[in-house]
């Protein structure tokens, strides 16, 4: 759950909320919320 805890503090420390981050990344605000949460991990591409 590293991973998820790190995506948290970074994405609080620069003010984005999930759907600022996940438009930013391209993806989905459900997966930001499920790699906060530990539910799903990136693909090492």
């Amino acid at each position: 759950m590293v991973f998820g805890n790190n995506i948290k503090k970074l994405r609080e420390e620069k003010n984005l909320t999930q759907q600022q981050l996940a438009e930013k990344l391209y993806v989905s605000r459900q997966t930001i919320c499920r790699w906060e949460n530990g539910v799903s991990q990136t693909k090492g591409y």
